[in-house]
């Protein structure tokens, strides 16, 4: 695990979007994994800026961490149209290479198992990006989840509810049920991007980094990936104890070794 404190959430989104650019000019018809939230905002506005600059994705395809159950087409909260919203309307990706878990299904395990069947088809997720929640939680593998999940329903603890409720009219609107890309599914992916940033946001920076890898603190399974980048602001960096020495480490990086 890579930790990486920057100066701020412009900083943070930039060396994301190097990443993936990287990737994209090394490797055209790239997979990628988007997150949602607020986390991965200045990412998208980064990679939207570079389209406008030449960077191609026309090759490249997407597939979405989670989606909520029950949303009707359409409605502004739903991943689909974030997603839309925020990235894929705003580059060249073809929208028939935009997946998103189907919410509205008449048969969820069916439509989980058919997920996870696209991901394993396209080649399996090349670049995912992640945010982390306040409780620990990626995706929306809540704390409890199992390390080896896939993608599946979950229900959503009210802390997570909360937290989201910004996104709607009120808390009421809030689903309480969603489908998630498992921590399984999250793990297989080659590369991991994990996006932090605020105060709000520094236990659980501290819990996933330098805690137990323990089911309470999902994101902590990261510690075992064998490519994860953890990208942070320093205000989600204020609880670390090593933090000095991920700063010394990146500092000192040799530049072949890239992100």
């Amino acid at each position: 695990m890579e930790v990486v404190i920057l100066g701020g959430s412009r900083q943070v989104g930039r060396l994301a979007a190097d990443a993936v650019e990287q990737l994209v000019r090394r490797k055209p018809d790239a997979v990628l994994g988007l997150a949602t939230g607020s986390s991965p905002l200045p990412v998208y506005d980064e990679l939207a800026a570079r389209h406008g600059q030449g960077l191609d994705f026309c090759q490249a395809s997407a597939f979405a961490l989670d989606e909520y159950v029950g949303l009707p087409a359409g409605h502004p909260a739903s991943y689909r149209e974030v997603v839309r919203r925020e990235f894929t309307n705003r580059v060249n990706i073809a929208p028939e290479n935009v997946h998103v878990p189907d919410g509205t299904a008449a048969d969820i395990p069916a439509a989980c198992a058919a997920y996870e069947e696209a991901m394993a088809a396209a080649g399996g997720i090349d670049l995912q990006l992640l945010g982390v929640g306040t409780d620990g939680h990626i995706g929306f593998n809540e704390p409890s989840s199992s390390f080896a999940s896939r993608t599946r329903i979950k229900s959503l603890i009210e802390q997570t509810r909360r937290d989201n409720a910004r996104f709607f009219d009120n808390l009421g609107g809030v689903p309480h049920h969603v489908i998630t890309q498992g921590l399984g599914t999250i793990m297989a992916a080659r590369h991991v991007i994990l996006l932090a940033t605020g105060a709000q946001k520094a236990q659980a920076v501290r819990d996933l980094v330098e805690g137990p890898v323990a089911a309470i603190c999902p994101a902590s399974v990261l510690q075992f990936h064998p490519h994860a980048t953890i990208l942070l602001d320093e205000a989600a960096a204020s609880a670390l104890k090593l933090a000095d020495f991920y700063r010394h480490t990146y500092e000192n990086k040799p530049a072949w070794q890239g992100l």
